[in-house]
Order: structure tokens, then sequence, then C-alpha cells
């Protein structure tokens, strides 16, 4: 059910409540330590992106003992948190600042053919907009090879 993908990992592909099909992206799990009495106690918190290719992107942070279980909870959480993300012409239409804690990110809208230049959580939830074109698509457009568009 995992299919290999360009942006970095594996990808699962899920239905949601309507049976549209998503795409789910782990981008960070994180061991949490706890001190207690008799020692250390270990939990896992995983932030996982949700999307479906068609504009409509979530995320979701899931906490539990188990990773598998975290990140269950992360997709849920995800699917109930979804937005839909205006597009044109296989870009943003306009630019957009979003700022958290001492955080900044910036999207801006770019010419057709530049893909995207991002890296990290960022390049997960573009990824799952829909926005990244797969490596070989983009050679077979241009009559290359993938290894003519890496060098």
């Amino acid at each position: 059910m995992a299919h290999p993908s360009s942006s970095g990992g594996p990808r699962r592909v899920i239905l949601d409540a309507q049976g549209t099909e998503l795409k789910e992206k782990v981008v960070h799990i994180n061991r949490v330590a706890k001190v207690v009495k008799g020692g250390r106690r270990f939990s896992f918190s995983a932030l996982v992106v949700v999307g479906d290719n068609n504009g409509r992107v979530g995320f979701g942070l899931g906490k539990a003992n188990e990773v598998p279980e975290a990140i269950r909870k992360g997709i849920d959480k995800a699917k109930k948190q979804m937005i839909g993300v205006p597009r044109g012409n296989g870009t943003i239409p306009y630019e957009v600042i979003g700022r958290f804690g001492a955080g900044e990110v910036l999207l801006k809208p770019a010419s057709a053919g530049t893909g995207v230049i991002a890296g990290g959580g960022v390049r997960a939830v573009v990824a799952a907009l829909g926005q990244l074109k797969e490596p070989d698509a983009v050679a077979a457009r241009r009559g290359k090879s993938v290894a003519e568009l890496r060098s």
C-alpha cells in the first residue's frame, strides 16, 4: 500500500468518509521522555500531513505510547482539519506569509516550470496539495530522461 515518492519517503493512500482518496506523509516523529520514579517513560508524537492532491490539505499531531498509534491519531486529526487552498495555473494566486511564534513561511507564486523550492514540512504540505510534479512526468513532458533533468 506504500508508494515511493520523489519528495522523500513512502506515502500511504487512504480514504476519507466521502470516499475521496487521500495521501498521507509523516513529517516528523518525536520521542518524548518523562522521568518517573522507576526510570524514564517514553511516548511518541507524530506530525502528519494529509492531502487529496486537488487543493485540500490538513495536518495533525498525534500522541501515543506507540509510533503506529501516534501516526493513526495524527491522520485522524489531519482529516478533520482539512482546508481548501486556492490554486490557479499550477501555482498559488498571491503571496502569503505565515507566522507562528518565531517562525515564518513565505509562499510566492512562481512561473511555470519553476517547481517547489521548499524543505521539510512546507514541502510535505505543498506535495499533499498536488502542486509537486513527479520527475518522470516532467522528463516525459520535456522529452528528456530523469538523469538529464538532475544534471
